[in-house]
């Protein structure tokens, strides 16, 4: 295995959290992801669905998940099916989990193989008084792809039209929003690999270098240190790519004068981390770059002070937005006049500053949470202010990832250099 596998108590802990929210009689099903194909006979690389794999730790295609807390019978309130492996398989793709590893990673004492899916399933039917299925309702996704969960609960009601259908994915906003320790710590790992990636970068820079050859230095540290690579697509952006918020084709010349933006985040585990950075390629600021980047700091500063247990996000982000009026006055981009006629529901900051400044972080980059609830100890937000200036091809962003505490947040990021002094130290160092 590529991480460091977790605890199975962690995987206990968290199914119990969502069998708790089960109606009675309720049961719930999860399906891990298909290998989705490229052409010819190719595919993409594997990736778990993260519910699936936030309530067992499996991470292998073609299992199922089936949670039915009131059955009659014990050994079926948690079933885990899983691949039946054999010594073909093993040969040309690698030994799949046996039962007894499946066991052992989940926590789940009662395992099938796949293919006996349907015929269990057909007697647990008989017992439920509702079925839970599983779908992405994330507010961010727009997905033309069927997943497998899609298909399942397509055929599903075909299959079972006079079943009551119920809705996992609401439960898993609420209890995916607060994180265990165990999974803490995964992301500090996380974050502590992207911290070595982009010290390396740090070195590596100089005018004439191209964007994806800085996107290369990442990957190659991430890789040797157990991630399989960027937790989303890497933003390599200099010059005036920085003001495109989802600039992904890393493909230009960073010249003498860019700031180069760097929104890069390793995975490790399949937990996520995020950061935002931004360096000289000269390796030293000019003035006004350096007066940009401070006011986008004290905003990332201030805004960190705010998120506490307690606050709402539609709240915070008010807040945040006072923040950045004040920096934008001080840097000459708004007036006061522009202040003083702006539409309330869409403030003159927002022309330099477009985007919110935090999101849920965790399994997924945009991770479950609900945001209809006041913000909890236990939650993982980044946060990542940011000034775009188009008519001075400058753009900069600055982003760490915070654990929300009891009293305040941790910084998972906190010994990623981030002071403009500091970065312009090690450049030339």
């Amino acid at each position: 295995m590529r991480y460091q596998l977790l605890p199975k108590e962690l995987y206990i802990r968290n199914r119990e959290k969502f069998a708790r929210q089960l109606k009675s009689g309720g049961l719930a099903i999860f399906n891990s992801n298909d290998i989705y194909p490229t052409s010819a006979d190719g595919s993409m690389p594997f990736r778990q669905q993260s519910d699936i794999f936030y309530l067992s730790g499996v991470d292998q295609e073609e299992s199922i998940l089936v949670l039915f807390p009131n059955s009659f019978h014990i050994q079926h309130r948690e079933i885990l099916f899983v691949r039946e492996t054999n010594n073909e398989i093993a040969i040309w793709e690698g030994a799949k989990l046996s039962k007894e590893q499946a066991k052992e990673v989940s926590g789940i004492e009662t395992v099938y193989w796949t293919h006996q899916f349907d015929r269990i399933m057909q007697a647990l039917l008989a017992e439920a008084e509702c079925v839970y299925l599983n779908n992405i309702e994330h507010t961010r996704s727009s997905n033309e792809v069927e997943t497998r969960d899609a298909r399942f609960s397509r055929q599903f009601r075909e299959k079972y039209p006079h079943h009551r259908i119920e809705r996992s994915n609401p439960i898993m906003h609420r209890i995916r929003g607060v994180k265990e320790a165990e999974e803490i710590d995964q992301m500090q790992r996380a974050c502590n690999i992207t911290q070595a990636g982009f010290e390396r970068v740090l070195s590596f820079v100089k005018p004439g270098v191209m964007e994806y050859e800085i996107e290369a230095e990442f990957a190659h540290e991430f890789l040797r240190r157990g991630s399989r690579g960027f937790a989303y697509t890497p933003i390599i952006a200099s010059g005036l790519n920085a003001c495109v918020l989802h600039y992904i084709s890393n493909d230009n010349r960073c010249n003498s004068g860019d700031v180069i933006l760097l929104d890069v985040g390793a995975e490790y585990g399949n937990y996520a981390s995020d950061m935002t950075r931004c360096i000289p390629a000269d390796g030293r600021f000019t003035p006004r770059q350096k007066d940009v980047y401070n006011a986008v700091l004290r905003v990332m500063k201030g805004a960190m002070n705010i998120l506490r247990p307690g606050v709402f996000m539609h709240e915070y982000h008010k807040e945040v937005g006072e923040l950045m009026t004040t920096e934008l006055l001080s840097l000459g981009l708004l007036d006061r006049n522009d202040v003083a006629k702006q539409d309330p529901k869409s403030p003159a900051y927002k022309k330099y500053f477009m985007h919110g400044t935090s999101h849920f972080l965790g399994i997924d980059v945009h991770d479950y949470g609900d945001w209809t609830l006041p913000v909890s100890e236990g939650n993982v937000f980044t946060v990542e202010p940011g000034i775009y200036i188009r008519e001075e091809n400058l753009g900069i962003r600055l982003e760490n990832n915070i654990l929300i505490t009891k009293d305040g947040y941790l910084d998972l990021m906190k010994n990623i250099p981030l002071e403009a002094e500091h970065i312009e130290e090690l450049m030339n160092a």
